[in-house]
């Protein structure tokens, strides 16, 4: 194990040589080696300080609960314009990485493309709001629907897949969806993008600043939360669950694992829907450089980084990977650098997610 470390850090080291030179990587090496050497003793001092039994603290759920939505409540008033715009994000990858969280923690379908149905979302939005002439809310369920019923249709073809054919299935969709975003100038205005798209209005009060649009996305995220956790403690997540372990364990138990993918494709897609629309919403603009390939891969880490199948653990992952980068914006061509490190030591020391799901 302890080669394998070193190993590890000397690999980290020589990734970090055309950033830093290789004076810059030779000096890593060992303080990388000093810091693992801490943190193997604070690990072994804490085994002891394990032994100390401290007094139980009943912790009431429920005062918990409204405590911390308080907190959230009184949030802005503490934050600037910056720090509002980048929770704002959060939030609508929350309820994005819990969409995925459905098809990939919950019943076990690699899917690759889930950027596409956000793009989906997104433009269906501002098509609706710019070309029909509908407003944001009468255009935010449509979009909802359309995002639903593509994700039905993409589980046509992934039915009998599993995997990693099943992972080329979905990247291929993701690819398709971004393609013709991309080339569909009449429709879509191709690489310029849709502009103009209207603000959202409840009772003839314009949500037309960034502290509205985090009360709006903050309802949106509570709303998730609670739908996604009741249909996870229903029958249909358990089935979910039991097609995840063992599809063919899970039909001999009578469970119609068609229906259930159907269900699931449908269901994931639907909340990346909503992220679009709102998405569209606050950014008033929408273009295809938003739902690349990477978008995918960095909701696919949301939900592995926070622990599959475990809500909390996707909204830590999402919060942590949202706020993280833009932590570590003046260390720009690091960043990416110290997050892939991050990643590969997390699936090294613990593979089940920060939150593992129970």
């Amino acid at each position: 194990m302890k080669n394998k470390i070193v190993l590890f850090i000397l690999w980290i080291s020589f990734l970090s040589t055309p950033f830093m030179g290789t004076k810059g990587a030779l000096l890593l090496f060992p303080g990388l080696c000093l810091a693992y050497g801490a943190f193997v003793i604070i690990k072994r001092l804490s085994v002891h300080f394990r032994k100390i039994k401290l007094p139980e603290i009943s912790v009431n759920k429920k005062a918990a609960y409204v405590l911390s939505i308080i907190i959230l409540l009184a949030l802005p008033l503490f934050l600037n314009d910056y720090y509002i715009d980048v929770i704002i994000l959060a939030g609508i990858y929350i309820i994005l990485a819990l969409g995925l969280n459905v098809v990939l923690g919950f019943s076990g379908l690699l899917n690759l493309g889930f950027a596409a149905f956000y793009a989906v979302g997104a433009y269906s939005c501002a098509l609706l709001t710019t070309r029909a002439g509908l407003g944001f809310w009468s255009a935010l369920p449509l979009s909802v629907i359309i995002t639903a019923l593509s994700g039905l249709i993409l589980a046509f073809p992934a039915l009998r897949l599993r995997g990693d054919y099943l992972a080329i299935v979905t990247l291929g969709f993701g690819e398709i969806v971004r393609l013709i975003l991309n080339n569909w100038d009449s429709l879509t205005k191709g690489p310029n993008g849709i502009t103009g798209i209207p603000a959202p209005f409840i009772f003839g009060f314009k949500l037309n600043t960034l502290m509205h649009y985090y009360y709006l996305v903050l309802i949106f995220v509570i709303i998730a939360v609670f739908v996604v956790r009741r249909v996870y403690y229903s029958r249909t997540g358990r089935a979910w669950l039991a097609i995840r372990e063992d599809e063919t364990a899970a039909e001999a138990m009578g469970i119609n694992n068609t229906n259930f993918k159907f269900l699931a494709f449908t269901f994931g897609a639907f909340w990346a829907g909503l992220a679009g629309a709102l998405f569209a919403g606050k950014m008033r603009f929408v273009s295809p450089e938003s739902f690349s390939f990477m978008e995918s891969v960095l909701i696919a880490c949301m939900v592995i980084l926070g622990g599959l199948g475990s809500i909390p653990g996707v909204i830590l992952g999402a919060f942590i990977l949202i706020i993280l980068p833009e932590m570590l914006r003046e260390f720009q061509l690091y960043r990416m650098l110290a997050l892939g490190a991050g990643l590969v030591l997390m699936m090294v020391f613990r593979p089940g997610g920060l939150i593992k799901n129970r």
